[in-house]
């Protein structure tokens, strides 16, 4: 792999190659969105796309028949519109039939309504694609939750259709004149995804009454929604046992997913939650279920989101078991394992943890499950790791290795590459890494700038260096500026002033230190220098031979009424030769 080349998601387009994370996803989306688009238009206008030109004709290389083949009201044209995802038309035949007198059977009443739950009630669309229902809210392990029903609603509503009351689903389902466990366990599990947990525990209770057995996909949909139907942790896991003792009883065989929608919900848990996991992979293990990468997520999210980190056992036992295969998308949270578990270890600050972690998700196919967020999102945190706790020789190395093929270093990364530096004595290296910056478009954050500007400004280097820090510095004095109308100057601070003097004097250029709005500019902001910045000025203008400089300077002490002023005109009398008019 081309350490220097973009992801292949952005090779197509060398033009368009991004700079940095945002730029890196606005077209990754921007790809998405046109691929989306061009299946509206096939959609939307079919009699664009009915002439096939090639030879031979490839059907799967071909647009879908979308359009709608059986004119008229009948239980077939019903089951079409139900194959072709067309919800309102769905609805409309079922209506004119059941006005009409003409029953529908319950198998094809039963797919309407899995079109109706899977939907929300909204008609298709050719992006949308099953969400997952991700009922997670973070940072809840500390406490007893308050009113869990209202914040699966509100986290419901950024994920899909609200559940309305007696929508399409509910008045069919009512209508219906006979009803079978696949009925019932249907709107229970589009209650759970459409954000009504009460509601689809009731239904659970109907299903019940009426002598039913539910599903295992249902009995996991109802695990997951355990969080918005109990307050306290201990009811929540009784909730769980009871659910669990159902499927016994109804001789229904837990999955993967069941048990992942066990470890998901114990995260809300609290201690409950640590104490009772472990038993639930004991259980896993017991029915023969190999865990998927969710389960190690979930897993990790119990025991390393708290305050008081536990040791690396837990993490460790994990890499043992993930070191060993090569994972198969199971679950639709198994692509949050890689970036939790690289957080975990730089929690921790293990770089060994984090070497055999990124070893596995390079393993066979593993890999595929970080997509463009993720992946900057995991290298984000693994460089950070490498900064804090490797040789500056390694880091730079990963660092060249990892970006832009892999990775768009974050301001973060930035600044942890700076620590390292100073760290290892190695402020040279500074201009290189200046120039990733311009790159990168962060020139205009004042946090970075500042401190670069320290680190170059703090101690005394080589004259080559000096000069090297000097260009870094007239660049930061540019990005201060507006480079458009629509740009805001950005305002100067009283240290990165008075660094910016600091450079220019080591570097000799005392007409850059005072005339190109550096020392001026004190006056002008409001902004009072330090002694060591009107030092470093004198002694450059004496060692470039300007004198009027330096009566420049010690009027400016004078006019800022600064303590140093009569100092300095004691050395400026001593350092320079005056003439009677300098005087």
């Amino acid at each position: 792999q081309d350490p220097t080349a973009a992801h292949y998601t952005f090779q197509d387009d060398p033009f368009l190659m991004p700079r940095n994370a945002t730029n890196s996803r606005l077209y990754s989306l921007s790809k998405e969105s046109g691929r989306n688009a061009a299946k509206y238009i096939i959609k939307n206008f079919p009699h664009y796309f009915d002439k096939t030109f090639a030879e031979p004709n490839v059907p799967s290389l071909m647009p879908e028949t979308l359009t709608p083949q059986i004119e008229g009201v009948s239980e077939e044209a019903l089951k079409e519109r139900i194959c072709l995802r067309r919800v309102k038309e769905s609805v409309d035949i079922f209506d004119q039939l059941t006005q009409g007198g003409t029953s529908v059977s319950l198998e094809t009443t039963n797919s309407l309504l899995d079109l109706l739950c899977f939907y929300g009630d909204e008609e298709s669309t050719s992006e949308k694609e099953e969400e997952k229902e991700d009922l997670e809210e973070p940072g809840v392990n500390g406490s007893e939750q308050k009113a869990p029903q209202t914040r699966f609603q509100r986290g419901s509503q950024s994920s899909g259709p609200r559940w309305r009351e007696n929508n399409h689903a509910e008045r069919i389902f009512k209508i219906m004149p006979e009803r079978n466990a696949h009925s019932y366990c249907t709107m229970i599990r589009g209650m759970v995804k459409h954000g009504a947990p009460s509601k689809a525990y009731g239904m659970y209770i109907d299903l019940l009454n009426e002598r039913h057995k539910a599903d295992v996909h249902t009995f996991n949909a109802l695990i997951r929604a355990v969080p918005y139907l109990k307050e306290r942790f201990i009811e929540r896991w009784e909730l769980i046992k009871e659910f669990l003792t159902h499927m016994a009883q109804q001789e229904v065989q837990p999955n993967l997913l069941t048990f992942n929608a066990v470890l998901k919900t114990l995260r809300r848990c609290g201690g409950v939650g640590r104490s009772m996991s472990l038993l639930v992979m004991k259980e896993m293990e017991a029915l023969d279920i190999e865990p998927s990468l969710a389960t190690y997520d979930h897993l990790l999210s119990i025991f390393y989101r708290v305050v008081d980190l536990p040791s690396s056992g837990i993490i460790s036992e994990v890499l043992d078991d993930v070191e060993k295969r090569s994972f198969t998308p199971q679950d639709p949270d198994d692509a949050h394992f890689f970036p939790t578990a690289m957080q975990v270890c730089c929690d921790l600050k293990d770089i060994k943890l984090a070497y055999r972690l990124n070893k596995a998700m390079e393993k066979g196919d593993n890999w595929k499950f970080l997509d463009m967020d993720r992946l900057n999102g995991y290298w984000s945190k693994f460089f950070s790791l490498l900064c804090m706790m490797e040789q500056i020789e390694v880091v730079l190395k990963w660092y060249k290795e990892m970006w832009p093929s892999v990775f768009y270093p974050t301001l973060k990364n930035i600044l942890d590459l700076l620590q390292a530096l100073d760290a290892a004595n190695q402020l040279e290296l500074i201009p290189s890494v200046w120039e990733d910056v311009k790159q990168l478009g962060f020139t205009r954050r004042q946090e970075l700038r500042e401190e670069l500007l320290s680190l170059m400004s703090r101690d005394q280097h080589p004259d080559e260096v000096q000069l090297a820090f000097a260009k870094c510095a007239e660049d930061i004095k540019a990005a201060h500026e507006p480079a458009g109308r629509e740009q805001v100057p950005l305002e100067w601070t009283g240290s990165a002033l008075g660094n910016m003097v600091i450079l220019f004097s080591r570097a000799g250029r005392t007409q850059d230190a005072w005339y190109v709005n550096m020392m001026e500019h004190f006056q002008q902001t409001n902004r009072i220098p330090t002694d060591k910045v009107m030092d470093e000025f004198l002694t450059c203008a004496k060692q470039t031979n300007c004198p009027d400089e330096a009566i420049k300077l010690v009027k400016l002490a004078a006019s800022l009424g600064l303590p140093s002023s009569q100092r300095l005109k004691s050395r400026m009398e001593e350092e320079f030769k005056l003439s009677e008019t300098q005087k």
